[in-house]
């Protein structure tokens, strides 16, 4: 058996996969977290109740509908999407003016509606989801046996958020955005309609909390705390990352994981810190975040 600092290989190369699923997950959610708040200059509390709703409609498009796993990739981010708009027109929207106090209040408490809407109807003992059967099995790599599933999630994941930061740095479309936050009345002067940009904008954002819990359904038990598990480690991958900073959330996400993995080898009992602890040393070193910009 490979020994690497007197671990087992396979301990350690399968810590690391579950950092990394566990990176994956962080990098989306904190993703769509810094594009709502870069963008709309509001935290969104909600998030992980959204990516709670997105692995709850595909669970339900395959119990309800027959709708397989791979169409509901596609099709549960664009419904839950959808309810981002409908939350946006009517509630969100008031808020722009706002202090950022009262954004995360109102969405901090909408979470807690649609966890609580959720656990009335389903129960909180959690559903299973299967695995597509084409994910199933494992890949032996010589060092170790990778899950097909998971080496998926690692790979679609990564696929989503360097996606992402390209539409948003490198096309005209995420000019526009970043140009609308900056200054609204001259982009609208242009005749972009800058209302519906950011209506997409936070419909976006919520869709990315959605494709990941659809990710997430198979490897956890789709339930309603699922969300909550994950949204205060999340909050301080962003933190870390630097508020609103695309790249800074998606490197920061997949760092902290592989960190957290390899703590769980290391030194157990620091595993479920060691990412706030890693959050205090950065605002005392750097305020802003890893690649945060100067206020």
């Amino acid at each position: 058996m490979i020994m690497i600092f007197g671990i087992p290989g396979p301990l350690l190369f399968g810590q690391l996969l579950l950092g990394l699923i566990n990176g994956a997950f962080y990098a989306m959610l904190s993703l769509g977290l810094a594009v709502i708040f870069g963008m709309l200059n509001i935290i969104n509390f909600a998030h992980g109740a959204l990516f709670m709703m997105g692995a709850f409609v595909s669970w339900m498009l395959l119990n309800y509908v027959g709708i397989g796993y791979f169409p509901a990739l596609i099709l549960s981010p664009l419904l839950v999407g959808i309810f981002g708009i409908v939350l946006e027109k009517t509630v969100i929207s008031r808020l722009y003016k706002l202090d950022h106090l009262y954004g995360l209040l109102l969405t901090f408490g909408m979470s807690l509606v649609i966890e609580g809407l959720f656990r009335n109807a389903y129960g909180s003992s959690g559903m299973p989801y299967r695995i597509p059967e084409m994910l199933s099995g494992a890949t032996n790599l010589g060092f170790m046996y990778m899950p097909n599933y998971r080496g998926w999630v690692v790979m679609a994941a990564l696929a989503v958020c360097i996606a992402t930061w390209a539409i948003i740095e490198k096309t005209s479309l995420g000019a526009t955005l970043r140009a609308a936050t900056e200054n609204a009345p001259m982009v609208q002067a242009f005749g972009v309609d800058v209302p519906r940009l950011i209506t997409l904008t936070y419909a976006g954002g919520v869709a990315l909390a959605a494709f990941a819990g659809v990710l997430a359904a198979p490897i956890y038990s789709v339930n309603p705390n699922m969300g909550s598990n994950f949204i205060n480690t999340v909050f301080a991958v962003v933190v870390i990352g630097g508020m609103g900073s695309i790249m800074g959330s998606i490197l920061t996400g997949f760092g902290l994981g592989v960190v957290e993995g390899l703590t769980k080898v290391f030194y157990p009992q620091a595993s479920a810190t060691v990412v706030f602890m890693v959050m205090v040393i950065i605002l005392l070193v750097r305020p802003r975040g890893l690649f945060g910009k100067a206020a």
